[in-house]
């Protein structure tokens, strides 16, 4: 015989179930991957631990919902905001939870965007289901402008809509690197070196009478492309979008290694050479355990230089160094560190979401350590930066120094 459901179970009967469904709905649009089977944990953790303490019901949502450090603040405004009313837990043992309003934020606290549009298509989802509306189909399609708009915009900026429209974008994105010759040859028409194997092995079958000449030249092939990515809480509203480029990258090319640091290195190559973006990005987040944390980032380089280094950065390798510069141990060590690194790879390019400011000066010590090691220094805040460096990956680069010339000027300026 069954038993009776308890008075403060989310199961009998009342809105609870369903407020509960809409908060999943509303995290899933700010961009948590929450699915139909997570609403049912949810569900399932509430009525286990029951509604008679806010901090309960808090922490058994948090268990379901976030499973990654980059989570926590999405979630966490959204619960307050959602579940805002201060007699919530009284009308919660009754089951009668009121819909969403908007209210006012409190004084110094600012909502994530991504979280505010999120809500109020929540809002509107219900609403609608109430009315029973027609629905109106729209064409999505990106016009001219769209694009544009979309190409200049900062990615702090971004909606939770603009965000999944640039992340497709993203998966599209090519990012052509010079080949270079390598120590093999292969056989061509039109080489310039003889096949003296390939020749004589012509000669034996034709009797010896005709050595016919083979010709060969040798093979082209990308460098190895290497990225070391900051996920310390300065970057942390650039991180998502920088691991879907980094996703593209890594199954677009061979060849590609990507490192993330905050206060420790971490290796997530062979999880972001999954082809579902969602499951490599939640291996990922498992993976590594320091999200939006501090940054030190000379440490982080001497474990990359004296673990991986020799690993992966022969054959003329590309580095891809994207950080602020900000670093928590005041850029201690970090000079020598910038300084091997530069000299194990053909080519060492800085990419800093700071350059988006135009009065940007390399004041901080993290900076002024790395400067002077780099041969190119640019922004990385919105896809139109990408585009321009995959454009100034597939030209051949400048002399050593040239491109730097300014910022160690300008940076001498500011001492």
């Amino acid at each position: 015989m069954p038993t009776e459901a308890p008075a403060d179970s989310p199961r009998d009967g009342g809105k609870l179930v369903a407020n509960i469904m809409h908060f999943a709905r509303a995290l899933r649009m700010a961009g948590l991957p929450v699915g139909p089977g997570k609403v049912l944990d949810a569900i399932a953790a509430v009525e286990a631990v029951g509604i008679g303490r806010r901090d309960d019901f808090y922490w058994a949502l948090h268990a379901v919902f976030v499973n990654r450090q980059d989570q926590r603040e999405i979630f966490n405004q959204a619960f307050h905001v959602f579940w805002r009313n201060p007699r919530i837990l009284e009308r919660m043992m009754q089951m009668v939870l009121p819909q969403m309003r908007s209210e006012p934020q409190p004084e110094g606290e600012e909502m994530n965007r991504r979280l505010a549009e999120a809500l109020l298509q929540g809002q509107e989802a219900v609403l609608g289901d109430q009315a029973d509306e027609e629905k109106v189909e729209i064409d999505a399609a990106f016009t001219t402008s769209d694009k544009e708009l979309l190409q200049s915009m900062d990615f702090e900026k971004m909606s939770g809509a603009e965000m999944r429209d640039a992340e497709r974008m993203l998966q599209r994105l090519v990012l052509p690197i010079a080949q270079l010759p390598t120590r093999r040859f292969a056989p061509s028409g039109g080489g310039n070196r003889v096949d003296l194997r390939a020749s004589l092995r012509g000669a034996l079958r034709s009797g010896g009478d005709i050595i016919p000449l083979a010709l060969k030249k040798r093979r082209m092939r990308p460098p190895p492309l290497v990225i070391l990515c900051d996920i310390s809480g300065s970057m942390s509203r650039y991180s998502r979008m920088l691991l879907h480029f980094m996703h593209a990258l890594t199954n677009d090319r061979d060849r590609v290694h990507t490192f993330l640091f905050g206060t420790r290195l971490t290796n997530v190559t062979r999880h972001l050479r999954r082809r579902d973006v969602d499951e490599a990005l939640e291996r990922v987040g498992t993976a590594v355990g320091d999200w939006s944390g501090g940054t030190r980032i000379g440490a982080c380089l001497e474990d990359f230089n004296r673990l991986w280094s020799r690993r992966v950065l022969g054959q003329g390798a590309v580095v891809l160094l994207i950080t602020d510069g900000l670093d928590r141990d005041a850029g201690e060590g970090l000079s020598g560190e910038i300084e091997r690194l530069r000299k194990s790879c053909r080519r060492l390019i800085w990419l800093n979401p700071l350059l988006r400011f135009d009065g940007f000066a390399p004041k901080s010590l993290g900076v002024r350590a790395i400067l002077p090691h780099v041969d190119e220094f640019r922004p990385v805040h919105n896809l139109d930066s990408l585009g321009q460096l995959a454009a100034a990956l597939s030209r051949p680069p400048a002399r050593r120094g040239e491109a730097m010339a300014p910022w160690l000027r300008k940076m001498e300026e500011v001492a």
